[in-house]
């Protein structure tokens, strides 16, 4: 039996219409399995932040080992103790679970997207494997977890109504929006802020000093690509997140890094039109968008108060200008 099988990697692997009765089953209980121990590492992941979802994905994972039982059951009485060794990556054309399971920070609502895919996925695996059983019992037995693996949504609402109350998923909602502000929101407006303001005087400075428009998106691209390459690098190495909670090291990098570049390019970019004036316009123009947009971004995820917010922005980032413009003018 096993030789019809190819060894992944290893030429061509078996369609799904040509498997047995005996193999869609012995897949079923492997698949089963699998999911199985793919709610479990759900559970442990969110069981810190999350307790009341993993609560919930410990009881889904009850339910596919059930499951499991069942097709077990029923393989036995109809072929005997050993069970064939099917797994998904045997079958062409078979669905395959992303392996988000292996991330280290996985957020709530991916978890759930992610629950939500697997159970349409394996209600229509049951769909097709029904139709394909010529057994009464086998044929039951699949449409019943089909139907299962179909109501598994609900069956996830009523274990929520158990384990995850309103106020817990209000909590756990905050505690992921949290989590969103720390891993991306707030390393990558500190790189906007960075980008945005850090390179207001040298751009500047260089743009009335010498009044050439490429020279001045030169250097303006080039403070913002070492800015963003040096605050990436920062962020990324200074906190793996660990202790801090903060998120995955690269995220926090990846936000820091690009920010801080596209802050930088703003204003940079009108220098690339010939006329000096008009390019100096421009680019006055977009740094009062930067600066605001980095007030809204402020009030608007990290509470801070919108009149302080304003004063401490546009204040300072007015200052840093006059600085260039008065530096490269003297």
């Amino acid at each position: 039996m096993l030789s019809r099988f190819s060894i992944p990697g290893f030429g061509s692997r078996r369609r799904f219409d040509d498997l047995s009765e005996q193999e869609i089953l012995a897949l079923a209980i492997s698949s089963e399995e699998e999911d199985g121990q793919i709610y479990r590492a759900y559970a442990a992941k969110l069981a810190a932040q999350y307790p009341h979802s993993a609560a919930v994905f410990e009881g889904m994972a009850a339910t596919e080992d059930e499951h499991r039982r069942r097709l077990i059951d029923l393989y036995i009485s109809r072929f005997g103790d050993f069970i064939v060794p099917v797994r998904r990556e045997h079958v062409s054309g078979y669905y395959a679970r992303n392996p988000v399971w292996l991330v280290e920070n996985l957020s709530l609502d991916r978890v759930r997207e992610e629950a939500a895919e697997m159970e349409r996925q394996a209600s229509a695996f049951y769909l097709a494997a029904a139709a394909r059983a010529g057994d009464a019992d086998t044929r039951k037995l699949l449409g019943d977890l089909a139907a299962a693996e179909a109501g598994h949504q609900r069956e996830a609402n009523a274990l929520g109504e158990t384990h995850l109350t309103e106020e817990g998923r209000a909590g756990e909602d905050a505690a992921a929006h949290r989590q969103f502000v720390l891993t991306w929101v707030q390393p990558g407006l500190a790189g906007l802020m960075d980008g945005s303001v850090s390179t207001l005087a040298p751009i500047f400075a260089t743009a009335f000093a010498t009044q050439n428009p490429w020279t001045t998106f030169l250097v303006g691209l080039s403070a913002s690509i070492g800015a963003g390459i040096s605050m990436g690098f920062t962020e990324a190495a200074h906190d793996d997140g660990k202790v801090s909670g903060r998120g995955s090291p690269w995220k926090r990098g990846i936000a820091s890094g690009v920010m801080t570049a596209v802050g930088g390019l703003g204003h940079a970019l009108p220098y690339l039109i010939p006329n000096f004036w008009t390019a100096t316009a421009i680019a006055f123009a977009v740094v009062f968008i930067e600066l605001w947009a980095i007030v809204w971004i402020q009030n608007r995820y990290m509470e801070t108060p919108f009149l302080r917010a304003t004063f401490q922005i546009v204040l300072g980032g007015a200052l840093v200008l006059a600085a260039g413009i008065l530096i490269g003018g003297a």
